[in-house]
């Protein structure tokens, strides 16, 4: 998931997709699995979980990872 999103910077990825992406269609979750796994990406690589500065929420849409120096 880390590397999907980090390999694109800046690209917003629908929870669909990502689910998709990172798991196969044959995997039988929700797009649920996705924010639980955002979550936990969240409190190993941010230093204030709670305000991301990698993994931002797009709202409506999914999730995107923004560094400025990639």
């Amino acid at each position: 998931l880390l590397w999907l999103m980090a390999s694109n910077p800046n690209r917003v990825f629908t929870k669909a997709h990502l689910l998709d992406k990172v798991w196969d269609s044959s995997f039988y979750g929700d797009e649920n699995t996705v924010t639980v796994h955002i979550r936990r990406l969240r409190e190993k690589i941010e230093k204030d979980p709670s305000s991301p500065a990698y993994i931002k929420t797009v709202w409506g849409i999914g999730y995107k990872f923004e560094c400025d120096n990639c």
